[in-house]
């Protein structure tokens, strides 16, 4: 049993440990000194390029070959990436373990699944004409500087944005560093640039200098949370200051008299500089530590401390949890301590085991909670599992006691092992898992092929299954040398029971391996039409696109995929797509009616639809701006029905010669009486003519078109009212007949207020009875000739009511003569 403190150093107040994570990690062969080296933050993979800078040993033909190697802290090779794009300025990750590579042209790929598939962009703004010189990266960007000393900024890679920082003074850059945006006041990247002696701070719009004087400091470096700035002067000295340049908290001498090649973070309280073979971690108040190696050591800082990558070892070095460092720190009274050694004694079956717990007693709940804590923060099994061990005891003692805590680190602690073995290399704290997230975890697994591992991980913590199984089927597709048939079966044989995949997604991957046959019979165990439609339009399989869309009845769906057939094939193509299918002739119908005219008459056309394109043509024909416009569509609707045999074509036929010829009279007498009568209707036009007081024109017209003689009335009455021609209607008054009776002339003359002419056709009303009549002459104000109609009908009750209805004495006088005569004689 080792013994838990061996590998801790006193820095200061203060414990730091340095952990071996794997040995024998690369081969002796390799000379770490000659490459470059980035590693992805949370213990991911590390890239290594060969420095073109530097002499390199001579191995072979296949050794000189370019290429970006990725390993796994374990030193087992995950990915090698074949590089012939010209020289690496910049090589970094992204937190979500995504390579980026920037070029001297200034060309960015963004390796995103350790498999050497990218996305790739450019960062303009000059870098292709100057040059890019470095980079420096943080969690979601990076920034670039050029050799003329501009900054360009990537704030975000899923979608890079690059722009151009504020200038900054000329002058040799001797380091630079930068304070990611999450941690400044600006909530953009802040970039301290090291010229001359002293240091400007950077951003979008300022380049402001912090006015210092011991330069120039040939390493800047900026602590995790982006409070603290550790700088390297060039006589030796290391200085800590406060990131807003307002405080020196420490100041440590190197004593080295060359400059270290790499100055980085430990975690948040610390500070490591690294030479060929030799390592300074520097704590707070200028308290160091040194540490000595056989061959070359790189640093690869982290949130919660540094990996040393040496070709024999990779160790984390990181400060001591207080939890651990209460529980095993020599000589510790903490209720946590006492546990742990009240459970060693049980097992060697002390009775002073029951002594420790009884000191403990009313701080009991403290010290298990301690255990979980510090086991979590501990990389040996065995202490882990004591520490576990002393915290059921303690909750075995309690009678109450929430042990949620305990089952999710033992759940946790369990993940942690699995991928801190050596064949998987993914050496995480428990820090590092917290901030990474066990999703995340999973997705690292996946891209490293580790299926079983993740599949087991996410069965163990209830997370989704889908992502791992599609990735599986994806790779199985695209590398597979199998022939596609055996592949599709072994694919959907494997993901037949499986909930949520996603076969669209396999599908796609096939397509862009070329294997578009595997893709299709892919495609065709996706349910979701949705999900099918958009790959099929991809692969140029147009037909099955626009037949499942159809089958799945979402409209929706069938208006996408004929937008996208209308806007790719030939008008006649489209026309054949749509001829077996109706529901889809239908909705282009539809579409077309209210936004396409010219493709609504093509698809009537192909239908072989006379009186739907002619209709469309008379449509058309009412909204013309001139005459002759309106003309030529109406011959081409008359030519359109001409092409049919059908008596209702023929009816239409001869419609279309009136309207053809109401437009031509209309633009007649548009042109002779300067008046608008082009688009009317042949009865407004009728209207517009008798009120205009052009009888003989509009008489001509109506015998032209055959108007019946009873509607003409109806117009010519409504006209006349409208006109207020009241000779004419008093010409008409003296006519025996009248095609319409003489009512409607008694109406509309009494609405329009001249009684005295409505009274004229009161007479006239002979299909009225002499109530009605009588009921006539009130409405006209002529009370006494209502009592001389009534009193002619022998009605003597209603012409006594009729007394009610005036008060001239004269004219109750003639009606009580009348009623007089109608009275019986004595």
């Amino acid at each position: 049993m080792s013994n838990p403190t061996a590998d801790w150093e006193r820095v200061g107040d203060r414990f730091y440990r340095k952990v071996k994570l794997y040995d024998a990690v690369f081969d002796q062969d390799l000379e770490l000194e000659n490459y470059i080296i980035a590693g992805a933050p949370y213990g991911g993979a590390i890239a290594l390029y060969r420095d073109e800078e530097k002499i390199h040993t001579y191995r072979g033909s296949h050794a000189a070959k370019t290429s970006i190697d990725i390993y796994s802290c374990s030193g087992r090779l995950v990915r090698r990436i074949n590089w012939d794009k010209g020289p690496i300025r910049g090589l970094g990750w992204s937190e979500d373990e995504k390579l980026l590579v920037i070029t001297e042209d200034g060309s960015v790929r963004c390796y995103y699944d350790l498999q050497g598939d990218f996305t790739q962009f450019s960062l303009g703004n000059g870098a292709e004409e100057h040059g890019v010189k470095a980079c420096r990266f943080w969690a979601t960007g990076f920034v670039a500087i050029l050799s003329n000393n501009h900054l360009i900024a990537v704030p975000h890679y899923f979608e890079p944005r690059p722009k151009l920082l504020a200038v900054p003074p000329e002058g040799t850059v001797h380091s630079w560093g930068l304070i990611p945006p999450a941690y400044t006041l600006s909530r953009s990247v802040e970039v301290l640039l090291a010229l001359d002696k002293t240091i400007y701070v950077i951003d979008t719009s300022d380049a402001e200098d912090r006015l210092l004087q011991d330069g120039p400091f040939k390493h800047v470096s900026v602590s995790p949370n982006g409070r603290f700035v550790t700088l390297y002067t060039e006589d030796g000295k290391v200085w800590v200051i406060s990131s807003d340049f307002q405080k020196k908290l420490s100041e440590y001498n190197s004593k080295a008299k060359t400059p270290p090649k790499d100055v980085q973070w430990c975690g948040n309280n610390s500070v490591v500089l690294a030479w060929e073979d030799e390592v300074h971690m520097i704590g707070p108040n200028g308290s160091a530590l040194k540490y000595y190696y056989d061959g070359w050591v790189h640093l690869l800082a982290d949130i919660d401390g540094a990996r040393l990558i040496t070709n024999d070892v990779c160790e984390f070095l990181q400060k001591v949890p207080e939890d651990t460092e209460e529980v095993f720190k020599l000589g510790s009274t903490a209720p946590a301590s006492v546990l742990l050694d009240a459970v060693d004694q049980l097992e060697k079956k002390s009775p002073k085991a029951d002594d420790n717990i009884k000191l403990i007693r009313s701080s009991l709940d403290e010290a298990i909670d301690m255990c979980i804590r510090a086991a979590g923060q501990d990389y040996s099994s065995h202490w882990q599992k004591q520490l576990l061990k002393a915290a059921s005891f303690g909750k075995s003692i309690l009678d109450l006691y929430n042990s949620d805590d305990f089952v999710t680190m033992c759940e946790t602690l369990r993940v942690l092992n699995a991928v801190r073995d050596y064949r998987i290399g993914l050496p995480l704290s428990y820090d590092q898992y917290l901030r990474l997230t066990p999703a995340k975890l999973v997705q690292r697994l996946i891209n490293r092929h580790e299926y079983l591992l993740a599949i087991r991980i996410s069965k163990y913590l209830h997370l989704p299954l889908d992502n791992i199984y599609v990735h599986w089927a994806s790779q199985k597709v695209r590398t597979s040398a199998a022939d596609e048939d055996t592949i599709c079966s072994t694919v959907v044989a494997k993901l037949a029971d499986k909930r949520g995949v996603s076969f669209d997604a396999i599908a796609r991957s096939a397509y862009d391996e070329g294997r578009t046959h595997l893709a299709t019979q892919l495609l065709n165990h996706e349910p979701r039409a949705g999900k099918q439609v958009p790959l099929l339009l991809s692969m140029e399989e147009d037909t099955l696109a626009l037949d499942k869309a159809i089958e799945s009845g979402d409209t929706d769906l069938i208006f996408f995929v004929l937008l996208h057939l209308k806007a790719k094939l030939p008008v006649a193509a489209f026309f054949r797509l749509l001829t077996p299918r109706p529901l889809a002739s239908a909705l282009v119908e539809s579409s077309a009616a209210a936004n396409d005219t010219p493709l609504l008459k093509d698809l009537f056309y192909q239908d072989d639809r006379p009186l739907a394109s002619a209709n469309l043509l008379l449509s058309t024909a009412l909204h013309q701006p001139s005459p002759a416009a309106s003309l030529d569509k109406l011959k081409l609707a008359a030519k359109a029905l001409a092409e049919s045999k059908s008596p209702a074509a023929l009816a239409h036929a001869k419609s279309l010669a009136d309207a053809a010829a109401l437009l031509r009279a209309q633009d007649a007498l548009t042109r002779d009486l300067d008046a608008p009568y082009v688009g009317l209707s042949l009865h407004a036009t009728l209207h517009a003519l008798l009120r205009a007081g052009y009888a003989k024109r509009a008489a001509r017209l109506q015998a032209d078109f055959h108007v019946a003689e009873p509607a003409f009335a109806w117009l010519r009455l409504r006209a006349l009212v409208a006109a207020r021609n009241w000779g004419e209607l008093e010409e008409l008054s003296k006519g025996r007949k009248s095609a319409i009776g003489w009512e409607p002339y008694f109406d509309a003359v009494l609405a329009a207020g001249n009684t005295r002419l409505a009274a004229a056709f009161v007479p006239k009303c002979t299909g009225r009875t002499p109530q009605q009549r009588a009921e006539m002459w009130v409405k006209c104000g002529m009370v006494g000739r209502a009592g001389e109609e009534l009193a002619r009908a022998r009605d003597a009750e209603a012409l006594e009511a009729l007394k009610g209805k005036t008060g001239d004495r004269a004219v109750l006088a003639e009606l009580e003569r009348l009623a007089k005569t109608l009275r019986p004689k004595r």
